[in-house]
């Protein structure tokens, strides 16, 4: 049996210390923890296990994985930078927090990308076995800051991680370079002694990751137990104590984490399911949309089958294909894969063919921040077509509402036969909460019609309230058709060019994606009253920052309130006078201003925005300032 890390000695001081320590404890509500390091450092499996464990401990917590655009930047780098961020603490959580308590840096690029969001009084941990010249050269610094004094505003915890695990690791005969990826399970053991955490659960997961490698298993493990012996036992500089973050009170039942992208995927598995339908999923690979082929490929024993096609092109005449056939297809991209299946969009359209497209944003324009999140393909996806050609748009809120949204989507597609978008972006796909797994027989059931009736049959037959045609499986007996891109003669389905036609299939579009407004909910606020002086109004992933900043808000007195829209196309029925009841309105958007020119257009109202395209998401505190400034213009004009 080899040894993992702890000897008697070890175990003899951490108990020797252990009452000591304990003593200097803080408790807090809540706490911001960003590691950060070289792409190649293991930041985002750092930043996952600490999340299951403290996701186990009864914390609420929302979760931000940062990752570089570079497939692999030159190691030292600043573009090479990967962070994962947690926000976690007794109350709820909807956001991956703004300024750090913790700041994890693992190198001198870590570090210099990341300081200026580290409040005052945080706690820094590097790693100085890292800071040599040549690092430091790379990042651009003059002098060693770990010797300067520049960082004379945080309690710094420097330790030369890379000696530390070295010696930890050096039973199991690894090599020099192979020791070193095990640096970022000693800094994450010595994290789980900050926040007093279970290293069960890690190992166990350390284990089965590396469990044709048990080599590689120990020696992992031995160095998260060093470095957790490490907080215990070492004398550690005056002001680092345990971190006590009391549990949250949640509802009983089962949880887990999940990412929006994995929400996503049980949605659409669950859509099939509530719809008795077949489902195929067509994609061709983007960031970062592509773990969502990745999941659902995991998932047959379900009705759904993958295929990763040639080109964005073939993906979405593939979904069309499917749901002619009687499945429903399903489509999945970013932005620039969306703007190549634009045109098939449009045929599934024409052809009034149920088709879910799922859109998850990234900066752009191009190739842009493929790795960064923005809300910036809303004007795309309600108006990015040839032709007049509406579609239902739905934005997901937060990771978990992914699956529920995916269920609407699913929904709408199938009852109106129609395209629906659902906007995701690279925070939501990315970013990981605590959900509470729903009852099935909880769900509504929503079973498809197929059309059966031989007399009489065309493919043009509509049903009078939702204005969809019917839905015939291509090759039964007597229900033979064709259906295609050119326009159809609403009486016959036959091809016509009659520009009479035309006007009413083009309005007949038009409307039947109306009458959807009178099958959603009626908008409802958030968080605050009906009407007042202020409405903050957002849509998709903004929701955690302006819900934080509302409820600060109205914590100091500030009469303010929170509506989110789901609903983009149409827009609920209620909206608009919802918004007149406000003094003013203010809608943060990640993009120039897509939202607030559509909600002025379609309601005459006198919106202002917040607007930032940076690729990062809100952070709460520029939403609060926000809130403060209009609040304040207000009470000058009165």
């Amino acid at each position: 049996m080899r040894p993992i890390g702890f000897n008697k000695r070890t175990m003899k001081l951490a108990e020797e210390k252990l009452d000591e320590h304990h003593l200097d404890q803080k408790e807090v509500k809540d706490v911001v923890v960003r590691f950060a390091g070289d792409s190649g450092d293991g930041m985002q499996l750092t930043g996952a296990n600490f999340t299951q464990s403290t996701a186990l401990y009864g914390n609420d917590l929302s979760t931000f994985p940062d990752f570089p655009a570079e497939i692999r930047a030159p190691i030292g780098s600043t573009f090479g930078v990967s962070a994962f961020q947690i926000y976690f603490g007794t109350e709820d959580i909807t956001t991956a927090g703004d300024a750090w308590d913790v700041l994890v840096a693992m190198n001198p690029a870590a570090l210099v990308t990341n300081i200026d969001n580290l409040i005052e009084g945080g706690l820094l941990i590097v790693d100085s076995g890292a800071f040599t010249a040549k690092n430091l050269n790379k990042a651009k610094y003059q002098s060693n800051p770990l010797e300067d004094g520049s960082l004379g505003a945080f309690r710094v915890l420097s330790i030369d991680i890379h000696k530390a695990v070295l010696a930890a690791v050096e039973p199991f005969n690894l090599g020099h370079t192979a020791a070193l990826r095990c640096k970022n399970m000693w800094t994450l053991g010595l994290v789980m002694w900050l926040f007093d955490r279970d290293l069960r659960t890690t190992i166990e997961n350390i284990g089965t990751k590396f469990s044709k490698s048990p080599d590689i298993a120990d020696a992992n493990i031995a160095a998260m137990k060093a470095g957790h012996a490490y907080g215990e036992t070492a004398e550690l500089p005056a002001g680092i104590h345990v971190y006590i973050v009391p549990k949250a009170k949640v509802a009983p039942g089962t949880y887990r984490n999940v990412t929006g992208t994995t929400a996503l995927a049980w949605g659409l598995i669950a859509g099939s399911e509530l719809a008795d339908i077949d489902l195929l999923f067509a994609s061709y690979p983007i960031t970062p949309a592509s773990n969502l082929l990745h999941e659902l490929t995991n998932r047959k024993e379900f009705r759904i089958n993958t295929f990763q096609a040639e080109d964005e092109i073939a993906a979405v005449c593939a979904a069309i294909g499917a749901s002619f056939a009687g499945s429903l297809g399903v489509t999945s991209s970013a932005g620039p894969g969306i703007a190549l299946k634009a045109e098939g969009i449009a045929l599934a359209a024409a052809t009034e063919l149920p088709l879910v497209i799922v859109n998850t944003q990234r900066g752009g324009p191009s190739t842009g921040l493929p790795t960064k999140t923005e809300q910036s393909d809303l004007n795309m996806a309600v108006f990015g077509r040839h032709g007049d050609t509406p579609i239902p748009v739905i934005a997901a809120a937060t990771p978990i509402d992914c699956f529920d949204v995916a269920i609407e989507a699913v929904r709408l597609a199938t009852k109106y036969m129609t395209p629906v978008m659902l906007l995701s972006d690279g925070y939501l796909a990315n970013a990981a909460e605590p959900w509470k797994i729903p009852d099935p027989d909880t769900l509504t059931p929503f079973p498809v019609k197929y059309h059966t009736e031989k007399a009489g049959f065309n493919p043009s037959l509509r049903n009078d309230v939702t204005l969809a045609r019917v839905w015939a499986k291509p090759g039964t007996a007597g229900l033979e058709h064709r259906i295609g891109g050119i326009e159809r003669n609403f009486e016959t389905g036959d091809i016509s060019y009659d520009p009479d036609n035309h006007q009413k299939m083009t309005d007949l579009r038009r409307a039947k994606v109306a009458r959807i407004a009178d099958d959603i909910p009626l908008q409802e606020v958030c968080l605050g009253n009906d009407s007042g002086k202020i409405a903050i109004v957002g849509w998709g992933s903004t929701f955690g920052a302006i819900h934080q900043a509302v409820k600060r808000a109205r914590s100091e007195g500030l009469d303010v309130s929170h509506i989110q829209v789901r609903y983009i196309c149409p827009l609920p029925k209620n909206l608009g006078e919802l918004l007149r009841g406000f003094e003013a309105v203010v809608v943060p958007e990640m993009n120039t201003g897509q939202f607030i020119r559509l909600l002025r257009s379609e309601y005459l109202i006198d919106a202002e925005g917040i607007n930032k395209v940076a690729g990062q998401p809100f952070k709460i505190g520029e939403v609060l300032a926000a809130i403060h400034e209009k609040n304040a213009a207000l009470e000058s004009q009165a």
